[in-house]
């Protein structure tokens, strides 16, 4: 064994401590080890360097990008709810539906975009049917991990596999390459909680988290919460009535937050809006007003709002408190003077000044500096008042806004983006060429795109390429792999791609499934060759097979669920070790028949 082994060694065994012990940023980790290998003289400057231009760094922050732009458009909140509702309130036929969802989605988007996409919905129905959460969200993530099998794009690993194949002149997978062993891991997932599940999750609620803002806003000023949806009939009293007409605010003590007639919505309706036959009308209040409205004048519940449904969704609409400051144009005019409901689409609901509470209409009461407003309306347009110097948000506004209109442009961008993949041209290429075009389209602006990579994992990636150069090079990759081989000499196939597996599955449970990668490529693919095994499909193995990490909430999936869902380690223990069995099982008898 030579000094430049020993040093790739070194460095090999100094990397994988600091990201289990996890005490430095694994970006800053990523670092120090291109640098590491840069001053010890194993590479050059332009093979430490090589990271920062390769096909999987480029495929990564595109994929970002990409599933940044579809998350904006709500395409995919609509998706998750249409699915929500069909599942009814069965948790088995819930958990199937939506784990194979999110399975799906994670396939094409990284599967932390796709958990993040799917969470708030998990957490309502959860509500909705009565059960604790914690029986839903682990079986989602698992499925959003192995989700991430189905494409080449679906996981960092996968995404990796063609620029390590690239350094050994290794021809590069298409994008579905992996997708049979990606279905059957997928549906094993599904089924093995459909069937076991409730003997092996845990029934705790979920743990505590932060009080909700729109809970303290509705708890502080003590506001309604009641939305409800109407039709007005042909013979409803209500038709050629404006809404001061109707005594919606002095009578009713109601907010109208929104009418929509033929495709034709309005937010915020001003006082003089008539109401017309066919309108569905969007109602604010105390439960037992608004049937007392609806009674008076004979209005029909409207079963199916479409797209008014989005106010009663906190995700895109809700409570907000407005300060007025002393230097606002306002101050001295009334609600109705600065057009509130007509400029803004956004409903008042309370008016504070001197510790009392004004409710009901107050269009014509005016404003003084100080004044705080509570208002009713979409994300987006309570943050066009954040342009505006004459008013104060005080609490901030945590949905992002969503640009339904933009819907069209970015599904053809990202569909470009996967027809260019089948015409040759490189993943990398096809999918920047897709985030490119979200950009040109204005689906997200240049800031947004930047906003959306995660630069950390960029610069992980980056980092860490250059040191599977480094034990090709050397020849350390080469011995490890003589050494592995020494083992399982003589043992049939079977036997060596458990091996492979099992290697992966244990690296990914204590370090980044994508540090895995790049750290046993090289090794796997040496053993493939001295066993006259096809190199190529032994890389594909390890990459999928560093999905399999389940035992431990290690992965950043499980990480970001453990709290939701309340699980303790040990929960993860009993449900992930017959999952990680399960996932062996599968994977090395799909690769045996599939690929060898």
């Amino acid at each position: 064994m030579n000094g430049e082994i020993i040093t790739v060694f070194t460095i090999v065994f100094v990397i994988i401590v600091l990201l289990v012990i996890d005490k430095i940023r694994i970006d800053v980790v990523a670092l120090l080890c291109l640098l590491s290998l840069t001053w010890t003289g194993i590479l050059d400057g332009a093979e430490a360097l090589s990271g920062f231009s390769s096909n999987a760094v480029l495929a990564m922050l595109s994929v970002m990008i990409l599933g940044r732009g579809i998350a904006k458009t709500g395409v995919m909140d609509r998706f998750s709810n249409l699915v929500v509702r069909a599942g009814g309130d069965s948790q088995t036929r819930i958990v199937a539906m939506v784990s194979a969802s999110a399975g799906l989605i994670s396939g094409f988007i990284q599967n932390i975009g796709a958990v993040v996409i799917f969470l708030p919905s998990i957490l309502k129905i959860s509500r909705r049917i009565n059960i604790s959460a914690s029986n839903l969200i682990m079986p989602i993530g698992f499925a959003a991990i192995l989700g991430g099998t189905l494409t080449m794009i679906g996981s960092g690993p996968l995404i990796m596999v063609n620029d390590l194949l690239k350094t050994v002149s290794l021809e590069p997978y298409g994008i579905f390459a992996v997708t049979p062993v990606g279905i059957c891991l997928l549906l094993s997932g599904i089924l093995f909680f459909a069937l076991v599940g409730k003997f092996i999750l845990p029934k705790r609620p979920p743990a505590k988290t932060d009080y909700p803002l729109q809970k303290i806003l509705v708890d502080t000023w003590d506001l309604p919460e009641s939305i409800h949806h109407y039709h007005i009939p042909h013979d409803s009293p209500l038709v050629g009535m404006t809404l001061e007409d109707s005594g919606i605010w002095a009578k009713y003590h109601l907010h109208i937050l929104a009418i929509n007639k033929d495709r034709t919505l309005e937010y915020a309706p001003w006082r003089n809006t008539r109401f017309t036959y066919g309108q569905t009308i969007v109602l604010l209040g105390e439960k037992e007003n608004i049937d007392s409205f609806a009674a008076d004048y004979l209005l029909a519940p409207k079963r199916k709002p479409g797209k008014l449904r989005s106010l009663n969704d906190p995700e895109s609409a809700g409570f907000s408190e407005i300060v007025i400051p002393p230097r606002s144009g306002i101050i001295g005019k009334s609600i109705r003077d600065f057009g509130l409901r007509k400029n803004y689409g956004i409903e008042p609901i309370a008016l504070f000044r001197s510790g009392t509470i004004t409710e009901g209409d107050f269009s014509d009461v005016l404003i003084n500096a100080g004044d705080t407003l509570i208002v009713h309306g979409s994300w987006q347009n309570i943050a066009r008042l954040k342009t505006n110097s004459d008013f104060v948000l005080i609490a901030p506004i945590t949905a992002e806004a969503r640009t339904p209109s933009k819907t069209l442009p970015a599904i053809a961008c990202f569909s470009l983006a996967i027809i260019l993949t089948f015409s040759g041209l490189p993943i990398s290429i096809a999918f920047l060429t897709g985030a490119v075009s979200m950009v040109l389209t204005r689906v997200l602006d240049i800031d947004e795109a930047y906003q959306a990579i995660d630069w950390k994992v960029v610069f992980f990636l980056a980092g860490l390429i250059p040191l599977s150069i480094a034990m090709e090079k050397t020849g350390a990759a080469f011995l490890l792999a003589t050494s592995v081989m020494e083992i399982v000499h003589g043992s049939h196939l079977i036997l060596v791609l458990l091996a492979v597996a099992l290697l992966a599955t244990i690296f990914s449970l204590f370090m980044s499934n994508v540090a895995a990668t790049v750290i046993l490529a090289p090794l796997v693919i040496n053993m493939a060759q001295i066993g006259g095994y096809d190199p190529a499909a032994m890389v594909l193995l390890l990459a999928v097979s560093c999905a399999n990490s389940f035992i431990l909430p290690t992965h950043q999936v499980n990480i970001m669920l453990k709290s939701q869902g309340g699980y303790s380690n040990l929960d993860y223990l009993k449900a992930g070790g017959g999952m990680t069995v399960l996932f062996l099982l599968i994977i090395v008898s799909a690769f045996y028949l599939l690929y060898f």
